[in-house]
This record gives C-alpha cells, sequence and structure tokens, in this order.
C-alpha cells in the first residue's frame, strides 16, 4: 500500500511540473509575440520577460521557513495558486508593467512550487533512484515547456485564449495536490538546529558548492540560446523558421538523454557524467562554430549538444543531494533555483554583450569557453570535500 501510495505521489508531482513547464513554456514567446505585434521595443520586451527570474530571486531568501513550518503540499497549493491565477489575469488588461508584475507574480508561485517538489522528491527517493527520479521531473519539465510554444498561434482565434488554457491546465494539474498527505523536511539537528538560515546556507554551500555550477550553466545556456542565439543566427542569414528547428533541436536533444543520463549517474556517478557532458558540450558547440555556413549542420549539432548538456539542473540537484546533509536538503535545493536564476539573468547579458563587443569570433565559441570554464571548475574542485569525507564517516 505505502509503495503504491509514493508512486501515485511521484507521478502527481511529475504531472504538476510538466503543467508548469508548459505554461512556462508558453508564456515566453506569447508575450513577446504579442508586444512584438504592438509595437513594443525589443529591449522593453527583453527585459519584461525577466520579471519570472526577479520573482525567483525575490522570494528565495523567504521560502525556506515557510516549507519547514507548514510542509510540502501547502506550499504547492500557494505556488500553484499564485501561478494560474495570474495566468487567468492576463487578459483582463493589456499593460506592460501589469504583465510585468503578473510575471513577477508567476516566477514566485512558479518557484515555491518547484522548490516544494524538488525538496519532496529528493527527500523521499532512495539514493541509488535518485538520479532515475531526477531525471524524469527534468523531462516531464523539458517536454512541457518544449509544448508550450505550439499553442501560441491560437492568439489568432483570440489574444485571450492561449492564457485562459494554460491556467485551466495549470488548475487541473493543481488540484491533484489535494489526494496527498502533507509531510515536512526532515527536522534540523545537532548545531545545525541552533544555527541561523545563513549560517545554513553557508554550510550547504561548503558542502556542495560544485553541485551548484551545473544547474547554473544549464540557466545560462537556456536564456542565451532562446534569446541570443536568434540574434545571432539572423545576422548570419538564417531563415526565421530555421532558427525555430535549430532551438527545437537542441530541446529534442535534451529530452532524448534526460532520462539515460539519469540513470547513468546513478551507475557510476553523477559528477562524471557532468563532466562529460560538459566537455561533449564544449568541443560540439566549438565543432559547431566551423560549419555555420550550413543551416542544417547547425541543426544536427545542436541536437547532440542537447543531448549532452541538457541534463545539468537534474543532474546538479541529484549531485548536491548526494553532497548535501538530508535535513539541509531544503536549503541545497534553494540554492540550485538562485543559481539557475542567476545563470538565466546573466545568459542574455553576458551573451548580448559578447555580441556587441566581438565581431570576429562565433558566438557559438563564446558558449563553448563558458562550458569548458565550467568543466575546468568541476573536475579540479568537485572531488569528494574533506568536510563531505568528514559527513560520511561520521554516519
Amino acid at each position: 500500500m505505502a509503495a503504491t501510495y509514493e508512486k501515485q505521489r511521484f507521478w502527481i508531482l511529475v504531472a504538476i511540473v510538466s503543467i508548469s513547464g508548459f505554461s512556462q513554456g508558453m508564456l515566453l514567446p506569447l508575450i513577446a509575440v504579442i508586444f512584438e505585434q504592438d509595437g513594443v521595443a525589443t529591449t522593453l520586451n527583453g527585459l519584461n520577460a525577466t520579471g519570472l527570474y526577479i520573482g525567483t530571486l525575490l522570494i528565495s531568501p523567504f521560502i525556506e521557513k515557510p516549507l519547514r513550518k507548514f510542509g510540502y503540499k501547502p506550499t504547492i497549493i500557494v505556488g500553484g495558486a499564485l501561478v494560474f491565477i495570474s495566468l487567468a489575469t492576463f487578459p483582463l488588461w493589456k499593460n506592460i508593467m501589469f504583465w510585468f508584475f503578473l510575471r513577477l507574480l508567476i516566477g514566485i508561485g512558479d518557484h515555491a512550487l518547484h522548490f516544494a517538489t524538488q525538496t519532496w522528491l529528493t527527500a523521499s527517493t532512495p539514493q541509488h533512484k535518485l538520479g532515475r527520479s531526477m531525471a524524469i521531473y527534468g523531462l516531464s519539465f523539458s517536454v512541457g515547456f518544449a509544448l508550450g510554444p505550439f499553442f501560441v498561434p491560437l492568439i489568432k482565434i483570440s489574444q485571450a485564449l492561449p492564457f485562459v488554457v494554460s491556467s485551466v491546465l495549470c488548475l487541473l494539474a493543481w488540484s491533484l495536490v489535494f489526494f496527498l498527505a502533507n509531510e515536512h523536511p526532515e527536522a534540523l539537528k545537532g548545531d545545525t538546529k541552533q544555527a541561523s538560515s545563513m549560517t545554513r546556507y553557508k554550510l550547504v554551500f561548503r558542502y556542495a558548492w560544485v553541485a551548484f555550477l551545473p544547474p547554473f550553466i544549464y540557466g545560462f545556456l537556456e536564456s542565451s540560446l532562446n534569446a541570443i542565439f536568434p540574434v545571432y543566427a539572423l545576422r548570419k542569414g538564417f531563415e526565421v523558421s530555421m532558427v525555430s528547428f535549430v532551438l527545437a533541436a537542441f530541446s529534442i536533444g535534451t529530452i532524448a538523454l534526460q532520462l539515460p543520463l539519469g540513470m547513468l549517474g546513478d551507475r557510476i556517478g553523477r559528477r562524471k557524467v557532468i563532466l562529460g557532458g560538459l566537455l561533449s558540450g564544449a568541443v560540439i558547440f566549438a565543432t559547431c562554430s566551423f560549419v555555420e555556413h550550413s543551416q542544417w549542420g547547425v541543426v544536427m549539432f545542436f541536437a547532440l549538444a542537447g543531448m549532452c548538456v541538457g541534463t545539468m539542473f537534474s543532474l546538479g540537484i541529484t549531485y548536491m543531494t548526494d553532497l548535501t546533509p538530508k535535513e539541509l536538503l531544503p536549503n541545497g535545493n534553494l540554492l540550485c533555483g538562485i543559481f539557475f536564476s542567476l545563470g538565466s539573468l546573466s545568459g542574455p547579458f553576458l551573451g548580448g554583450g559578447y555580441l556587441q563587443l566581438v565581431d570576429s569570433m562565433s558566438f557559438l565559441l563564446f558558449i563553448a569557453a563558458m562550458l569548458a570554464a565550467i568543466f575546468i571548475i568541476i573536475f579540479y574542485f568537485g572531488r569528494k570535500l574533506p568536510l563531505t569525507q568528514e559527513r560520511t564517516k561520521q554516519c
């Protein structure tokens, strides 16, 4: 009976995350298209999109205590409610600042929802199955995110329709959480019980700082490839339709190997898989810079790159879980989300700066260099830290 409930809980959490991915995947291009049709400046359009990530960062310092006090279920309920109510509110008033505020609320709700589901899964899943479970978690979000843009054409029927559809889907997925019993994170023990929140974050950072780099680089890749690469590709003479094919190829590659790489991490260790993915991704992007004259060649290389680096977020979470005491998992999951958001915010900024300042070198070489830099850091500093070895002996 317990095993059946655990499976039910797992798939309900996965369903909630997939619909959340769908709403995000639809919202980004949908609002960009609406603003473009209304003649809103490109810079203002891009700045408006940062509302989602700013909301994530704003709520991050305040989300741990409510999770520990009230448990996973109430946190998911509040987060999910913020998301579907905000989505349903978009059609009421088309105003740039109002829509920025709604995106801010969605960022807050999404982060609460993801933080609670990630922590619940990492705390309740056996270590030997964690890679597989988090890979399915990441896969569900990726599939939802990839399907989202296909609903953008609904604006031809009515501009409000995509918002209504995504809101209803979020409401249906959100309602499933009421079938679950509430649980709480593992209670703090020993020194961590007396420590302040800031001290606990510092402790987690000492245990697992290298594990926050894969979520950071994934956020950087996701935002820079979606926001900056299209500009670079159009300057290189790509057709608009081909830019869509290239980005879709990366997403398909991500989906294709998400689960196998997660399971491989269970067998041989997350660090090895992360290092292999980062090095392969750097080589693929660097090689792709030499075949930019072939648009279909770029599509193929982006698919290969997605296979290698598309699972960095879920692998980073499982790597963090390997290095962090169980009672500090809420703090570790929160830091993973913060580093992902920092990567997402820095991607367009650094990528845009590179395009503006460097004309002679391919944008893809910049991406390759970022992957190589993270590879070098994890390779040299990612071995088991002395602090982690002490913890293992004590256990």
